[in-house]
This record gives structure tokens, C-alpha cells and sequence, in this order.
């Protein structure tokens, strides 16, 4: 953030960091202090400059306010003092946006007039939650401040939103808060609906601590939409609606032992350089993807200590403030990763409002001053205890961290809802994610060579992976005799919405001893290539490639033909990767006969970037192909075998 503003560091209680308390604070009162730059002279909409979103302008200022009022909320709950008089503030703001006249209305009837509706969902739906999540955080700072007939008036609005349907997913959370904090408040719902919602929702449970963001798909065994929705949504607004509403016991322990289970296995998507997982929609919410594990730490579930707790989400704060600049300089932040605005991985429900919904990854400052996640010493994260390899059976993921990064095999989600219908997503498609890469969008996404596995026709136009159709996960899988730490699925390239007439692809990650296995059983028709990408690197400059691996700025990837690829080359793209102007990623080909399934094999490392020059790693793993059986033995002694043709029948 570059903001002179930061105390100085503590390297005695905060070692890893230098982070304390005193700076979330200081970063907190930044964002909105800034944030009021950009609002409209009575303070009920916020707008920063920036492209409106699909629902316009006016609904883009009501998200600025309840957005970062979500910054707002802990900061209140959790201090004791109001330097910048914040609760003011927004409750001037909000009796602004409550005056029925006023030029900064809220009221129902822009829901018709003024507020466009994207996808057939009215967007105030999501900006009434948002609210309704913050003031149940700050009720004594806030909502029991304001006077009887503002609390009536936005009572009536909430209650108005919390009777309305949303979509099948995150935003059945939205609707049940709403009614759940009204209720909690003394305050009737007609219409309301959030006790079936919730129900439907937990529904979508799928292990390990992870829902679905949605019906499960049934022609896939673990749904195929999951995401940072988890953590940014899905658990913090299931714990404030646990935390509102009356339940029984049983049901509100067993929730509180999934939110343990998943901050344990969320935590470990996190480099040690506060960098996190770069994976699915709405990104440039940033670090809230900490919510989750704030939300964890202050229920008091989870594995982890206080001091790990902090450390992961000082790290993940300071990566995106002081390392990329975000909401530096008096900016608000942008519709983007870092500091500069990268549209092309933003989605068209996000306008200029829409990042301060990354207020959700200060939820922390609601625990006070004297709380164990602020005075306990900072310890190591999952990511930094030495190599680790750890299967989401339930979610169809992989996680490995080691050599300075975590990357993910993905044989489960691609936020395709019917794979005979859908069309894919580059933040969802690629096999391999990780915290130091991300998808190639634009140029890159049209050509498909990174994370995937794609046929190629004769005019260099490449398949899609849009729909998985199946996905299997660790031991006693027909057909395989490998141990734990892989994943499978298995889809029908396509191509312009269309499945290619007899094309098939079986795929099988192996994350062991520092690298990843993939192999693959493909069968094509006539007049097709087989290609293979591998991570895309990207930075600032021109990413050094020698043969197969190539060097970026800050991470390195290494591709290693074993078993049926012929050719290789390098793809190269600019301005198609929110991590940097230029990117490139190397990738193998091969040509297949036609019509048999045939099997390639192939290892990928990735990790922290080295001198220019060959990666110097060695990959442990020898392989063994006979028809469409394949046997993988390590340095270490393992042994998998994967019959890839009887994995999925």
C-alpha cells in the first residue's frame, strides 16, 4: 500500500508478518477513508470511477455502500474507540438512501425504474444481505443507534428483499441472513422463506467442510461448482443466519464441525508468501476469501491456533496491499488482482462497487483487542511445515504445497451446470491451478494450450473441456491400485457448444514428491492433434523459455514428456493474464490414430523461480504404458496403476 499511515512493525509477536492488530486497523480506516471520496454528497451511494456493472449504475452505488460497510462492521464491533466517526458516517449514508424522495433512494420502486436485472435476479438482493450481515456484527455500534422510524425504514426494505428468490446458490444465503437479522431484531417477514432455503442449501454437502454452490449435477458424483464461494460466502452467512436463528443443537454442532473441517483444509490453498489459490469467478473480491477462516477462528473450531490463523490472513492482507498495491494511493480498489484493473477476469454482475466486498476478509477485527488471534505469536501456516500433499474427496481436488507455491489438480468443479449444454470458463477449466498462476483469458482462452488437455483440427482451432462427466478421487476405484494423492474425471471435447463425434478424454493427476503425474487416455477422429499445456507464467517481462520450462518473475514451470507425446513448443501471449502483461506456457503434442484410445503421460513441477535456464529438478517417477493400463513407479518406492479405459466404465 506504500501508505505511511502503517505502524511499524513487531517482529516478536507477529515473526512471520510484522503485522499486528494496529495495522488492520490502519488498513481498515484507509479503504474507507477512501471509499467516502467516491460517495454522493448525503452519503447513501458510493461509486468509484469504472465500467458499470450488468445492473447499472445506481444499483453499482448501493453496492459501494454496503460493501465496504462490510469493512465498517468488525472495525466497529471490534475496537473501542471511533477515530474517523465511521458509525456516523453510515448511518447518515443510510438515512440518505432511506428518504423516500431523496436523490440517494434505495426504495422498491428503482427496483423497477432504475436498477437493471442481469440473469432474471434482482443485484439489491445481494447489497441487502451485505447490509444486513454488517449491521448484525455492529448492532450496538450501529443499527441500536439509529432512531426508531430509520430503523423502521430500513426494516421494510430488508424484509422486501428477504421475500424475494434469488438464484438456485450462494444467494439463497443472501435472502436467509436478511430475514434472520430482521427477526433477531424483532421484526416480522411475510413471505420469508430462509428456514427451506438454508435446508436446500445444506443439502449441497459434499466433505471435507465444502458445499456445491448449487444442485448437485447427477451426471457428475460431486457437483461441479466450488469455488472461494466457500469461503467468502457460504460460511460466514451460514454461521451469522446459525448465529441469528434459533436451531437445535445437534444441527447447529454438526454445522460448526463442517466450518472446523473446512478452515483446515481451506488454509492450505495459501502460499507462504500470503499469495492464495487462483481459481473460479469473482476474484477481485481479494482477500475475502478470509472470511472463512475468521469466521472459524471466532466460532472457535478449526485445528489451527490463533497465532497461524493471524499469520495466514496478515500474509494474504499484506500480499495484496503492500506487495500489489491495492488500495493504495488514496485508490479504491480496482475490478482487478492486483492494483491495475484487468477486466477480462471479472465477471458482468461486477461494477466499480463490487471489490469492497473483499471488506469480508476483515471480519477478524470483530474479535477485540484482547482476543487470542491478536495476542498470541504468530506461527507458521499449513504452507509452511515442509511439503504436503492432501485429497478433497469430497470436492475432487488435490492440494499440494511445496517449493514456495500450492497448486490444485481439479477433477470436479467447472461451474458447468449440464455439460451437454454449458460452455466453459477459464477460471474453472484448467486441470492445474495454483497461487503463483492463473488461466489465460481473451487470446489465450480462445486458444486453449494452458491447463488443459485439448484435440487441435486442422486450422489450429482447439477443444474445450466444459462439462466433466464423471470424477473419482484416492483408493478403491475400479481399476486403479494407487494410493492417495489423485484425482480423475473424465469429458467429451467440444468445440462451438458441440461435442466432437467420437472424442473422449479420461484424465488422471498423481501429485507425489514434488510434482504431478498426468496422464491421459484420449480417443479422436480423423484429422486431429493431441495437445497438452502446462501452467501459464506470467509477469511484467517476457517469461525466459528453454525447451520445455519456462521463468517468470516469481515462479518457474518445468514439462516433461514421459509416455506418447512427439512434439513441444511454447505458447506466448500478452495481455491475456491477470498476473502480468506477458505470459506463456509450455505445452507437447502428438499425432493420435484415429479412433483408438491411446495414452500419454507427462510431469509438471512448479515452484519458485530459478536462474534463467533449466529448471533443475529431477522428476522421480518412471512409467510404464501397456494398451491402456498404466504403471507409475516413484523414487520413493510408491507404485500406482491405473487401468485409465475402466476407471469410468
Amino acid at each position: 500500500m506504500n501508505d505511511p499511515r502503517l505502524p511499524p512493525e513487531d517482529r516478536v509477536l507477529s515473526p512471520f508478518t510484522g503485522w499486528t492488530r494496529a495495522h488492520w486497523e490502519a488498513v481498515a480506516d484507509h479503504w474507507l477513508l477512501t471509499a467516502r471520496r467516491h460517495a454522493s454528497p448525503g452519503g447513501g451511494l458510493i461509486t468509484p470511477p469504472g465500467r458499470p456493472s450488468a445492473a447499472g449504475i445506481r444499483s453499482d452505488g448501493i453496492e459501494g455502500f454496503a460493501r465496504s460497510f462490510l469493512t465498517a462492521a468488525p472495525l466497529l464491533a471490534g475496537r473501542l474507540d471511533d477515530p474517523h466517526d465511521h458509525a456516523g458516517w453510515y448511518a447518515r449514508g443510510l438515512a440518505a438512501a432511506m428518504a423516500p424522495d431523496g436523490p440517494d433512494r434505495w426504495g422498491r420502486a428503482i427496483g423497477v425504474d432504475e436498477i437493471r436485472q442481469w440473469n432474471g435476479t434482482p443485484q439489491p438482493i445481494v447489497e441487502a444481505a451485505n447490509l444486513a450481515f454488517g449491521l448484525a456484527v455492529c448492532r450496538t455500534q450501529v443499527w441500536d443507534r439509529l432512531d426508531e422510524k430509520l430503523r423502521e425504514q430500513t426494516a421494510e426494505w430488508l424484509a422486501h428483499h428477504a421475500a424475494k428468490h434469488g438464484s438456485d446458490n450462494n444467494w439463497l444465503l443472501f435472502t436467509a441472513v436478511i430475514e434472520a437479522f430482521l427477526r433477531s431484531a424483532g421484526y416480522e417477514v411475510p413471505g420469508g422463506h430462509a428456514q427451506e432455503d438454508v435446508d436446500l442449501f445444506e443439502s449441497w454437502y459434499l466433505g471435507d467442510g465444502w458445499f456445491n454452490d448449487g444442485p448437485v449435477s447427477p451426471t457428475t458424483r460431486h457437483g461441479n461448482r466450488v469455488d472461494h464461494y466457500n469461503s467468502w460466502v457460504i460460511h460466514p452467512f451460514l454461521w451469522q443466519w446459525y448465529q441469528l436463528s434459533e436451531q437445535p443443537a445437534e444441527r447447529r454442532e454438526r454445522y460448526l464441525g463442517r466450518l472446523g473441517q473446512f478452515a483446515d483444509s481451506y488454509a492450505l490453498l495459501f502460499a507462504a508468501d500470503g499469495s492464495p489459490l487462483f481459481q473460479g469467478r469473482s476474484l477481485t473480491y481479494r482477500q475475502a476469501m478470509l472470511a472463512g477462516l475468521w469466521t472459524a477462528a471466532l466460532a472457535g473450531v478449526g485445528g489451527e491456533t490463533a497465532g497461524a490463523r493471524r499469520r495466514l490472513a496478515s500474509g494474504v492482507l499484506r500480499r495484496f496491499t503492500v506487495d500489489s498495491g491495492v488500495g493504495g494511493g488514496g485508490a479504491a480498489p480496482s475490478l482487478g488482482w492486483g492494483a491495475a484493473e484487468f477486466l477480462p477476469m471479472c465477471q458482468v454482475y461486477s461494477g466499480p462497487g463490487s471489490p469492497y466486498f473483499a471488506g469480508m476478509g476483515f471480519l477478524g477485527l470483530a474479535a477485540p483487542a484482547d482476543h487470542a488471534l491478536w495476542t498470541e505469536a504468530e506461527e507458521p501456516q499449513p504452507s509452511e511445515r515442509g511439503d504436503c500433499v492432501r485429497t478433497l474427496h469430497g470436492v475432487g481436488w488435490v492440494i499440494r504445497s511445496g517449493d514456495g507455491v500450492v497448486q490444485i489438480a481439479n477433477h470436479a468443479s467447472d461451474h458447468v451446470v449440464d455439460p451437454d449444454t454449458g460452455s466453459g470458463d477459464p477460471h474453472y477449466a484448467s486441470i492445474g491451478s495454483s497461487t503463483h498462476t492463473a488461466p489465460g483469458v481473451g487470446d489465450a482462452w480462445t486458444a486453449g494450450v494452458d491447463g488443459r488437455v485439448a484435440l487441435v483440427d486442422e486450422w489450429g482451432r482447439a477443444t474445450r473441456r466444459e462439462g466433466l462427466r464423471g470424477t473419482a478421487t484416492g483408493e478403491g476405484v475400479r481399476g486403479s491400485a494407487g494410493g492417495e494423492g489423485w484425482a480423475a474425471s473424465w469429458y467429451r471435447p467440444r468445440m462451438g457448444g458441440v461435442d466432437v463425434p467420437g472424442a473422449r478424454v479420461v484424465s488422471v493427476s498423481v501429485l507425489h514428491q514434488g510434482i504431478e503425474l498426468r496422464a491421459h487416455l484420449v480417443t479422436a477422429p480423423p484429422g486431429w492433434t493431441v495437445r497438452e499445456g502446462s501452467f501459464a507464467v506470467a509477469g511484467a517481462t517476457e517469461p525466459v523459455a528453454e525447451g520445455t520450462s519456462v521463468h517468470g518473475d516469481e515462479v518457474a514451470v518445468r514439462l516433461v514428456p514421459l509416455h506418447g507425446w512427439t512434439g513441444s513448443g511454447i505458447a506466448r501471449f500478452h495481455g491475456a493474464n491477470a498476473l502480468g502483461e506477458h505470459s506463456a506456457a509450455p505445452y507437447l503434442t502428438a499425432e493420435p490414430v484415429p479412433g483408438l484410445p491411446t495414452v500419454y503421460v507427462s510431469a509438471h513441477w512448479l515452484g519458485r523461480s530459478a536462474p534463467a535456464g533449466p529448471v533443475p529438478v529431477t522428476i522421480p517417477v518412471t512409467v510404464a504404458v501397456a494398451g491402456e493400463c498404466l504403471v507409475a513407479t516413484w523414487g520413493d518406492g510408491r507404485r500406482d496403476e491405473f487401468v485409465l479405459g475402466e476407471l469410468f466404465g
